[in-house]
């Protein structure tokens, strides 16, 4: 569908997943995609969006249905980018995707559970990216990623990638082997040169465990950032996280812990701002190319297949 060499999708990270690192992953064979975040511009999109056409290759971008009706601009700005793949998540899509699929661009959407899948098949999406509440970052923690892309792929006659928990070529050998299409992976590029957070994040994902992850609407509350509220996100636990966990109605009023944490983020101490990660971080360790782990992915994932063939 997409003219890659490895059948591997880098997860739109908003903040992280910029037009070099979706070119790298694109570079590297996948399938690249920029991530837009509720107050990028349509100048940046398009910005990035010719970063990531320098690689040549196909790349993707991905929206949040919720943040387009209040910014229409990043609608226009995609459409003008012409990628090969638009994901749009997390609210309704109804009023997108068939615009994208009329401008000739594939949509791809992330569900976290079958249902979800079923109405974005009916509306016409043409993948469905399983996501499972083990995924870094935003969607919902309601089914974890194989029993999710079991339901899904009984669910829906579409090519289905899997996300959540996906970092080393024996997951992607194992979510192959169950009838993905592909991986949609986030947290294994977390720590790669080319993602667009700090090096201080990059160092703190190395250091992370499996058990270091928290799923919570703190940081979204704390930044007054209006998620819907189904959608929590996935981070590293730190100390503002455990402070405020069930009290995010009081979070909400509090201006000093707003500021607490605007201040964090600007000073990149990541002990009281939010670093968003999966529960595959513990098998992140080092600091490596994204074109790299994309191949490693492949390479591994079909030793594995053509042994257990």
């Amino acid at each position: 569908m997409f003219g890659v060499d490895v059948p591997v999708a880098g997860a739109p990270m908003a903040g992280v997943s910029g037009g070099r690192l979706a070119a790298a992953v694109s570079a590297g064979g996948g399938l690249g995609l920029i991530g837009v975040g509720n107050t990028t511009t349509a100048e940046a999109i398009r910005a990035e969006a010719a970063v990531a056409s320098q690689a040549g290759r196909p790349f993707g971008i991905g929206l949040m249905a919720w943040v387009l009706p209040g910014q229409p601009g990043q609608f226009d700005a995609t459409l003008e980018a012409g990628p090969a793949l638009v994901s749009v998540s997390f609210g309704d899509l109804d009023p997108w995707v068939l615009r994208f699929r009329e401008a000739g661009i594939r949509v791809a959407t992330q569900v976290g559970h079958v249902a979800d899948a079923r109405v974005a098949a009916d509306l016409g999406v043409d993948v469905i990216v399983a996501r499972g509440g083990e995924g870094g970052g935003h969607g919902r923690d309601a089914v974890g990623t194989l029993p999710l892309l079991q339901g899904v792929l009984d669910a829906v006659d579409l090519p289905v990638l899997a996300a959540g928990g996906i970092v080393t070529a024996r997951g992607l050998a194992a979510v192959l082997a169950a009838g993905a299409a592909g991986a949609w992976v986030g947290t294994a590029f977390l720590a790669s040169p080319e993602a667009a957070n700090t090096a201080a994040a990059r160092a703190r994902i190395r250091a992370a465990r499996d058990t270091d992850t928290v799923y919570s609407r703190v940081f979204d509350v704390g930044q007054r950032i209006p998620w819907p509220a189904e959608y929590g996100g996935r981070s590293l636990a730190n100390g503002f996280s455990a402070r405020w966990a069930g009290r995010e109605d009081e979070l909400a009023r509090d201006q000093d812990a707003q500021a607490e944490l605007a201040a964090a983020r600007q000073a990149g101490d990541y002990d009281t701002a939010c670093l968003y990660a999966g529960q595959g971080v513990g098998l992140v360790t080092a600091e490596r190319p994204a074109a790299e782990i994309v191949a490693g992915l492949g390479a591994g994932a079909e030793r594995l297949l053509r042994a257990w063939a």
